[in-house]
């Protein structure tokens, strides 16, 4: 996707931020709110494509939708200082929007995701998380379904519920669980803390879960959110991508029996002020390589997600 608009993005002014009540942008009083993005890559109604095909290239107008989903009017209030029916709340947002969005037939694909840390790129601290609507199954999703149909093809299994029993009974790589989610550095996670939130029952979207599974998957993020800050003492940035099955998609027919719903989070970090880089085999061949073993990372998630519980994670600024 090509976006020359988006080289336009600003970041904030000092002293001023859009997100906030007061700035005449949102609401003056609100607990979560989803936000037109202001510098779409996708739009409901794109202009033509730059005449720029030929040979084996194609061009296609750039529909979706791009949504901002703010998750507190507080300017500083990540996910860990938010109260937990607060966090169930943005969840019944994401639902709800997944829900909507998916009935539109251009739609294929419904990613919620948050970009938190200048590591990562963030421009705006306001803590918020995205939403894309997609004309077409992303293609690290597309891999992964085909994956979990192959997976599914030979041993009648679904993967990620065969990866929940693999991990469950190793035990060493489990950093927490509740009654609907587990969450573990998985087997093959690339990054040190790199950590899966998955369900536990064979789910496939944010719509299909019950409200108690919604109020888990809340707990469960932010819980992983707090052990995060408390694991060097700092704002620990991340990627967290919500993966979900596809819809109004033919070509993955099937995906009800063979695809579960999980969120999978990218931290950059390996400590307190060491990124993690993605190197040029990582990138150009796809051949990750994780500096350190997750069987031990793991454990030092779990002594932080546990000092979070105890209340002795990071403190709001």
């Amino acid at each position: 996707m090509v976006s020359a608009e988006r080289q336009k993005r600003p970041d904030m002014p000092r002293g001023e931020c859009p997100f906030c009540p007061g700035s005449g942008k949102v609401p003056d009083d609100y607990d979560v709110f989803v936000y037109d993005n202001d510098f779409p890559i996708l739009r409901p109604d794109p202009a033509a494509p730059d005449d720029v095909a030929g040979g084996p290239y194609r061009t296609a107008p750039a529909c979706g939708t791009c949504e901002v989903i703010l998750y507190s009017p507080s300017h500083t209030a990540t996910l860990p200082q938010l109260p937990a029916p607060h966090v169930a709340r943005l969840v019944d947002v994401l639902a709800d929007r997944t829900a909507a969005l998916g009935r539109d037939p251009s739609v294929k694909y419904v990613f919620p995701f948050e970009n938190r840390g200048e590591e990562v790129g963030v421009t705006m601290p306001h803590p918020h998380g995205q939403l894309y609507a997609y004309p077409f199954v992303p293609l690290k999703v597309a891999a992964e379904l085909e994956c979990c149909r192959a997976h599914h093809a030979r041993t009648g299994r679904c993967l990620l519920c065969d990866m929940n029993a693999e991990e469950l009974s190793f035990g060493r790589r489990v950093v927490a669980a509740n009654d609907s989610f587990v969450c573990y550095l998985p087997f093959f996670t690339d990054y040190p803390y790199g950590a899966f939130v998955v369900a536990r029952d064979h789910l496939g979207a944010l719509p299909q879960l019950s409200a108690a599974q919604r109020r888990d998957l809340a707990a469960m993020l932010r819980s992983l959110a707090g052990a995060f800050d408390a694991l060097f003492d700092r704002l620990f940035p991340y990627m967290m991508c919500v993966h979900q099955s596809p819809v109004n998609s033919p070509a993955h027919d099937g995906h009800e029996e063979f695809y579960h719903f999980h969120v999978e989070f990218y931290p950059p970090l390996r400590a307190a002020r060491t990124i993690k880089h993605y190197a040029s085999s990582e990138l150009g061949a796809w051949a990750a390589a994780n500096t350190l073993a997750v069987e031990e990372t793991a454990a030092h998630l779990r002594e932080a997600w546990e000092r979070f519980a105890r209340g002795e994670g990071r403190r709001a600024p």
